[in-house]
């Protein structure tokens, strides 16, 4: 009986954390403070995505720099707040649960973004070599090839690798693996246009990459 009544208490956390999780997640930081700007909705610009790489193509880098501290936070203050409160298992699945919110949010019916800056600040506070790896990472190919989708899917790849041989976490490694795969998917589209050779490069707007990008 007592067992039982654990499972079930474990089971109610877990459920709490992930529904949490995920409001939190759906907060739309770039289309809330675009629109606080004055800027418009920014999901009618560039690519439509309402992260910060698309907010950075409105030319208002404070805006952009902004709304990546806020994706990357509410990933990284979700996976903290219920690890504090519970475990390390709850704080994962709030962390996981905050990106499919960004990438699913019920207030923009499920349309949102890729999840790259929420899965960051999520590895991050799950793990933090895993999260610094992760970054590092982003920061080198972005550094060299200057291509924001390019940087996240090999970051993408090196964070679980990073949690399994060298953090030896294999939950934080699990959940980068299962971050990475969602986020591959969502890249879909930026993968075609890498291997066409088409994908912007960072700060770069749409229009002026359509000019600089040869007929087929």
């Amino acid at each position: 009986m007592e067992l039982d009544a654990t499972y079930k208490a474990m089971l109610m956390s877990l459920q709490i954390a992930t529904v949490c999780g995920y409001l939190l997640g759906s907060i739309p930081f770039g289309l809330v403070l675009t629109r606080m700007a004055g800027l418009g909705d920014i999901r009618q610009i560039g690519s439509g995505n309402i992260g910060a790489t698309n907010v950075l193509r409105t030319g208002r880098k404070g805006l952009a720099f902004l709304t990546l501290i806020g994706d990357a936070g509410k990933g990284a203050f979700a996976a903290l707040l219920f690890t504090h409160l519970y475990s390390a298992e709850q704080g994962i699945f709030a962390g996981g649960a905050a990106v499919i919110g960004h990438m699913f949010p019920i207030w923009l019916r499920f349309k949102g973004g890729k999840g790259v800056a929420t899965t960051l600040g999520t590895l991050a506070a799950v793990n933090w070599i895993m999260g610094l790896c992760a970054a590092l990472t982003w920061l080198v190919m972005a550094l060299i090839f200057r291509i924001s989708s390019l940087s996240a899917l090999i970051a993408m790849i090196a964070a679980p690798l990073a949690a399994f041989f060298i953090a030896n976490d294999p939950g934080a490694g699990w959940l980068g693996v299962f971050l990475a795969v969602i986020v591959w998917l969502a890249h879909h589209a930026n993968i075609k246009r890498l291997i066409r050779g088409e994908e912007p490069k960072i700060g770069q707007k749409k229009k002026q990459a359509d000019e600089e990008t040869p007929a087929s």
